[in-house]
């Protein structure tokens, strides 16, 4: 795993480049386009959230069962390209930063060999009772980080 240290805004960070830690795969159906023949915009940040929970999931089963949450803080979506009817939409998942209740996601996504979206969401760790900010816990960040 790389580490490369930046400044954003005067304040140092850690980003770590992470190798793929999950694929996730989306076959696209025809409710999920628009009248220009493509998946609509917001549904790329639907596949996101689908991909991150089955990653979850394949560890953790009922994560929220064992003491595990986290709500998405801030989620960005760059296209270079477009998904069609009938395509699947590979989607590469890896974690990137870590904070101390927060952490980054990166997503990465492909139809075929053809590079479509890019996507970087920021979750946050809470209690799955009351919904307060938790650390993120230690098996979580260990999970994600393989």
């Amino acid at each position: 795993m790389a580490i490369c240290l930046m400044v954003v805004g005067g304040e140092q960070i850690t980003v770590m480049m992470a190798p793929v830690g999950y694929r996730y795969e989306y076959r696209v159906r025809y409710v999920d386009c628009d009248m220009q023949k493509v998946v609509y915009n917001a549904h790329y940040l639907t596949f996101v959230d689908d991909a991150m929970d089955c990653w979850l999931r394949s560890e953790f089963g009922d994560f929220e069962s064992v003491g595990l949450d986290f709500m998405l803080k801030t989620a960005t979506v760059t296209w270079h390209g477009s998904a069609r009817r009938g395509d699947t939409v590979a989607i590469e998942c890896s974690a990137t930063r870590w904070g101390n209740t927060s952490f980054d996601v990166s997503f990465k996504g492909l139809v075929g060999s053809d590079h479509i979206f890019d996507s970087l969401v920021t979750y946050v760790s809470v209690d799955p009772v009351d919904h307060n900010k938790t650390p993120v816990p230690d098996a979580l960040k260990s999970f994600l980080s393989q």
